[in-house]
């Protein structure tokens, strides 16, 4: 969503530190400064609730300020939009495969799947989320591997390293050199969505690009990408809603 209001240029340099909204609860809105930008724009993040408030160098701080606390109830309103964060605790749900998945408080040491969902240490709550990050990592990493080495195989091509991250614009990429770059939130969707983005960026050892050629490619790998593709747009702000880590 945005809203946009033209402004005179002022060739005063504008400072970037956050501007806090009055009253409460706490909001905070982030400037971001740019050489493209022609306007004041502000943008509110429908993954966490983040606001930014793009402006154009030269602006300066008392106009941001100014059209900040002017649109300070049309940020609230659409505060209240947006969903609210997961944080993965015993007793809550999970998502992995496409599927919520209980997590249930056990006397073990370590985090496991089993019939009953996700069985976490009793002892040391605090700790869970990162201990649930840290086990679909491990899932993800081994199928992302797995997957890609399957689909390069089929184009007669090699990868080079696999690295995982929690990238939020992007569920993966390839390189020149054929190093892949995947979320590891992909472990969280069904199972043929993250081989679909496996197969995608694997077509791309073949071409750097989404042209036609690039499609026909990722069709021999995967020839349902459309509905894969489908899933993640519908449902990937979904994956980024669960919180790990501060």
């Amino acid at each position: 969503m945005g809203l946009r209001r033209a402004l005179f240029r002022d060739d005063s340099a504008g400072d970037a530190g956050p501007i806090a909204l009055p009253g409460e609860p706490h909001v905070e809105v982030a400037l971001k400064v740019s050489a493209r930008s022609r306007r004041l724009s502000l943008r509110i993040s429908r993954l966490d609730g983040r606001v930014t408030l793009s402006m154009p160098r030269g602006v300066p701080r008392r106009e941001a300020e100014a059209f900040v606390l002017e649109k300070a109830g049309w940020i609230r309103r659409h505060l209240e939009d947006v969903p609210g964060e997961i944080w993965p605790h015993a007793g809550g749900t999970l998502m992995f495969e496409g599927r919520l998945h209980d997590i249930v408080a056990k006397p073990r040491r370590g985090v496991a799947l089993t019939s009953a969902g996700f069985e976490v240490p009793e002892a040391g709550a605090d700790a869970t989320p990162a201990r649930l990050q840290a086990y679909l990592r491990t899932i993800a990493r081994e199928r992302l591997v797995a997957a890609s080495e399957r689909h390069a195989a089929t184009l007669g091509r090699t990868i080079g390293r696999v690295t995982l991250r929690d990238t939020r614009s992007r569920w993966g990429s390839c390189s020149h050199e054929g190093n892949l770059m995947y979320s590891w939130r992909l472990v969280m969707a069904p199972p043929d969505v993250l081989d679909y983005v496996s197969a995608h960026e694997v077509a791309h050892l073949v071409h750097m690009d989404h042209s036609s050629a690039f499609w026909e490619v990722c069709a021999e790998l995967f020839p349902e990408h459309k509905h894969a593709r489908r899933w993640l747009r519908d449902n990937g702000g979904t994956l980024h809603r669960y919180r790990f880590r501060d």
